[in-house]
């Protein structure tokens, strides 16, 4: 027999459970999005070829999209890194700290659009949402060159993250929407490891416009190149990123059910448009929304030293201006191949690996912030090698990632977590600028101190994180077997981890 098409099995479950209106009133802000397709699950026998196809159509269709929109906000917002070793500073006439005050100040755009992002990612599209957003940074890039004083390319930056400030906490929003919890790792270091390759091709474009002898200036090239990119690329992304399951037109109807019923087994829903008081009340009272907003601070610190920074640390080694752009390629490299080596061996080991690779990750950076604290400036070598081991610090946060994505349930819960998480990122930013001091040029030495002491926060906070989670699971195995289809249920009634007993944190 033929199967039943979803959207019509969907239609008679409305009309079966039809009640007054004010019980509808009352009760449709609880179901997710994708609830209907969800209840009409057990009339879907999907077979494991099925279920492996809509598998590879959703990877098809959302990987490329989100590794190539990660690529370039990464790109973008550290242009000035790769245009600096070419004139920036004096082409648009800065002076002292200004340059690391272009660090601060675009985080502080990211700042103020946290909570504005985060609540238009849950009530509207989020597809939409990051597509028109990259096509307005894209343009706010290509305006770079315009700005000639410190006050116009700080307008220029405050205004970039404020565009930016949505790709992230919207991605980890992506994850959880197409996503099985086992699934999310590989595929968010996917796109994640963008970060080291968009770090290597970056010191080739720089390399290449070192060559440029004639036209404009050279450092205005690098702005004019990423943000056309840009443009172009939100513009694709319009027409072809989906919201959700539920609508996404690369699916077929029945299609769309098997990926709702598969995210559903996540027991934290799919998606919810509505907010929710009492989620915001039980996220501000969560200690884990706090150790992730310690933990982002701490990873985040030293995030300016590897990317709005290195072209100055690696000069400040001893290497010429060509030096300093085909030197960072080493280290995208480390960054790259961490990020793929951590994602797949989280998939491979899904149950208790991501605390310890986070872990492992970290002390891989104090290592590398140790010896740049202590090995002398002679060692131009050897302080080289401890630079590009700091680049493993993007494994240790994209898992982080991971956490909201996977542990925390409820929609409204989600996104808030998400937003505390990147106000921690964007604190951690505006603060790691600022230990660039002018005066210690070329050696930074408050610089390198402020490194090793956010990982070291990190570390520990990592450590807390998981003994948290690991006793609240041992504590609900205690109390008794789970009703696996109960615990799915709860979650498409958007109930957070906390309230629904049958959910297990991802360790």
């Amino acid at each position: 027999m033929a199967p039943h098409d979803p959207l019509d099995l969907a239609e008679t479950a409305k009309q079966v459970d039809s009640r007054s209106s004010d019980q509808i009133t009352a009760t449709s802000r609880d179901l997710d999005d994708n609830y209907e397709f969800f209840k009409v699950r057990d009339e879907v026998d999907a077979t494991e070829a099925e279920i492996k196809k809509v598998v590879r159509k959703i990877d098809y269709h959302i990987v490329p999209i989100l590794f190539v929109l990660y690529f370039l906000q990464y790109l973008d917002k550290n242009a000035i890194n790769f245009a600096n070793a070419y004139g920036l500073k004096q082409g648009t006439n800065l002076q002292g700290q200004d340059f690391s005050w272009l660090g601060s100040i675009f985080y502080f755009g990211y700042l103020a659009s946290q909570f504005p992002s985060g609540y238009l990612i849950q009530r509207l599209p989020v597809g939409r949402v990051v597509s028109v957003t990259v096509i307005i940074w894209g343009a706010i890039v290509l305006t770079t060159p315009a700005c000639k004083s410190f006050a116009g390319i700080a307008t220029n930056r405050f205004f970039l993250g404020l565009t930016e400030a949505t790709v992230n906490p919207a991605f980890v929003l992506i994850m959880s929407i197409w996503y099985k919890t086992d699934e999310q790792p590989l595929r968010l270091e996917a796109y994640y490891c963008t970060n080291g390759l968009a770090t290597m091709f970056g010191g080739l474009i720089g390399y290449a416009v070192g060559h440029i002898t004639t036209g404009l200036p050279r450092w205005t090239y690098v702005f004019f190149i990423f943000g056309g990119i840009s443009v172009v690329a939100g513009i694709v992304s319009l027409f072809v990123l989906p919201d959700v399951p539920a609508t996404a037109r690369f699916l077929t109807p029945r299609e769309r059910t098997i990926a709702t019923e598969r995210v559903a087994s996540n027991r934290s829903g799919v998606k919810n448009h509505h907010f929710k008081k009492y989620q915001a009340i039980q996220c501000a009272k969560d200690p884990k929304t706090w150790i992730l907003f310690v933990m982002a601070i701490g990873a985040q610190v030293p995030n300016s030293a590897i990317t709005s920074f290195t072209s100055q640390i690696i000069a400040s080694f001893g290497f010429d201006t060509l030096g300093t752009q085909y030197l960072q390629i080493p280290g995208g490299a480390v960054q790259f191949l961490s990020l793929i080596l951590g994602g797949w061996l989280c998939t491979k080991w899904p149950r208790g690996s991501r605390c310890p690779t986070m872990i492992v990750a970290n002390t891989i950076c104090i290592v590398g912030a140790a010896l740049l604290v202590r090995l002398p400036d002679s060692n131009k070598w050897g302080r080289l090698v401890a630079l590009w081991l700091c680049f493993f610090q993007g494994l240790g946060f994209s898992m982080s990632l991971t956490m909201v994505s996977s542990n925390i349930a409820g929609s409204t819960k989600k996104q808030l977590t998400a937003v505390i998480l990147f106000t921690g990122y964007c604190v951690g930013n505006i603060i790691g600028p600022q230990t660039f001091l002018e005066r210690e040029a070329p050696h930074y030495r408050s610089a390198y101190i402020a490194m090793l002491v956010g990982y070291t926060v990190k570390l520990v906070c990592v450590l807390i994180l998981y003994a948290y989670m690991w006793r609240v699971n041992v504590a609900r195995d205690a109390a008794g077997p789970t009703d696996e289809k109960a615990a799915v249920e709860a979650g498409m009634h958007d109930q957070t981890e906390i309230e629904n007993l049958g959910f297990r944190y991802s360790l």
